[in-house]
């Protein structure tokens, strides 16, 4: 073991030890290396506020939901509900064509009794869409009286 260190300790080994280090300590850790990550971008953001996912509703409800919308930068314009994938209805803001920050509510009367994928995509005039807010909403059958 001492040997071991005498000969780490001499100079020529010194200076090998030395460049290795800095050649490391310079290296570029995001080229190449997929596990590394990048900074997301700044995006539109949008979130449900109502209803709470996983919650039920009997068929035939006209239920509001509600949805914020935000987006600091540009602002958002526009903000879409789809239903099971497909357009349901959306919300502007109504005092300039965008704002930093509103809150929609869209209209969806329950319709089919089943488990429902209920989707917000909020939008800034350019287009740059936010990453979809999901939930899952359940449509209870209405019940039945009896005379």
């Amino acid at each position: 073991m001492c040997r071991m260190l005498k000969v780490f300790s001499h100079p020529k080994w010194t200076a090998l030890l030395s460049l290795a280090v800095m050649l490391l300590a310079g290296c570029n850790l995001r080229q190449g290396s997929p596990s590394t990550p990048f900074p997301t971008p700044d995006i539109p953001q949008v979130r449900f506020m109502f209803p709470d996912n996983n919650s039920s509703v009997i068929e035939g409800t006209d239920l509001a939901v509600t949805l914020l919308a935000e987006d600091l930068g540009a602002g958002i314009a526009r903000v879409e509900l789809l239903v099971d994938d497909a357009k349901q209805g959306e919300g502007k803001p109504e005092v300039a064509p965008a704002v930093p920050a509103f809150t929609a509510n869209i209209h969806w009367v329950a319709a089919g009794v089943g488990l429902h994928s209920l989707t917000a995509i909020a939008y800034r005039e350019d287009g740059q869409a936010s990453a979809p807010a999901t939930l899952v909403l359940n449509v209870l059958p209405r019940p039945t009286t009896t005379p």
